[in-house]
């Protein structure tokens, strides 16, 4: 996506963010073993080596969902975005989550450098963390999921279509949940944590 110099602090650094989210949430994919090896490509992001994904239907797919958030990032309606991994009855085994917040009072120029460096750690911790993920099931799927403050209605944004209600089940009990990395470098606050069930959670 082109740098537009007049873009408000919101949408530059809504910019940055969905570049990230694509690049980390190909990372968890393949981190998972959901495709072979081979369904990826070694690539450089932020000065390290990342993975991008080579088939185009899979790469169609993570791109226009983080990218179809842009918007709605930009005017801090996001809470947070997910990569779901659950088993055949819809019930979620594994979730990574960001959580995001965007000030959208902030009126400053923001510090592109800033923001890349604070975000790019979170990509290096992701490439050691698979020691704190557990073995998915035989027969899993998984989706991106948006967890929205706030939602504008159809009619008025023609962006909120693509985003349909999710079939995936919630857990009845809190999670267990893991953190990975956490950033605050104004005007973005993300943490990634992993989901996990409770051991009380109630068996299928």
């Amino acid at each position: 996506m082109d740098r537009k110099d007049n873009q408000s602090p919101q949408g530059e650094t809504a910019r940055i963010l969905v570049e990230f989210l694509e690049v980390a949430i190909t990372s968890i994919v393949f981190l998972k073993g959901v495709y072979p090896s081979g369904a990826f490509e070694r690539r450089r992001y932020m000065n390290l080596v990342v993975q991008r994904a080579c088939h185009p239907q899979l790469r169609d797919y993570i791109h226009s969902a983080v990218f179809g958030l842009l918007p709605f990032i930009q005017k801090g309606m996001v809470e947070r975005a997910a990569v779901i991994f659950f088993n055949t009855d819809g019930i979620p085994v594994e979730r990574f989550v960001f959580k995001l917040a965007v000030n959208q009072s902030y009126g400053s120029k923001v510090e592109d450098a800033n923001l890349e460096f604070s975000l790019r750690s979170f990509l290096i911790k992701l490439s050691v963390s698979e020691s704190l993920t557990k073995v998915l099931p035989r027969d899993y799927r998984w989706e991106i999921t948006a967890y929205f403050r706030s939602l504008p209605e159809a009619s008025a944004n023609k962006d909120v279509e693509q985003w349909i209600p999710t079939d995936t089940r919630q857990w009845e009990q809190p999670p267990l949940l893991t953190p990975i990395k956490s950033m605050s470098s104004e005007p973005l606050c993300v943490q990634l944590y992993i989901e996990h069930p409770s051991l009380s959670e109630p068996k299928p």
